[in-house]
């Protein structure tokens, strides 16, 4: 399965207005600097980006994903995984 970058942002910024009400976040903003984002948060984030990939996350996937902090690290993310699941 293919996702172009273009349809993650788009999903992701979605997912952030209407789950997070954060409209249009900066691609390259600190998201917990920015926008208070929480673990909670992240944790819900996990569970869209599994919708959005269409597979559930192995513990060792949902661990990298700790360190992320802006919308283009989850995108690298996310293109990571559905290259490594392709």
């Amino acid at each position: 399965m293919a996702l172009s970058r273009e349809s993650i942002i788009h999903d992701l910024n979605r997912i952030f207005a209407e789950n997070f009400e954060i409209e249009d976040p900066d691609p390259d903003e600190n998201l917990s600097q920015a926008y208070e984002f929480d673990s909670i948060d992240a944790i819900e984030l996990l569970v869209e980006i599994e919708k959005i990939l269409g597979f559930k996350l192995t513990q060792e996937e949902k661990k990298q994903a700790v360190e992320i902090r802006t919308i283009n690290q989850i995108c690298d993310y996310m293109e990571g995984l559905a290259e490594d699941r392709a």
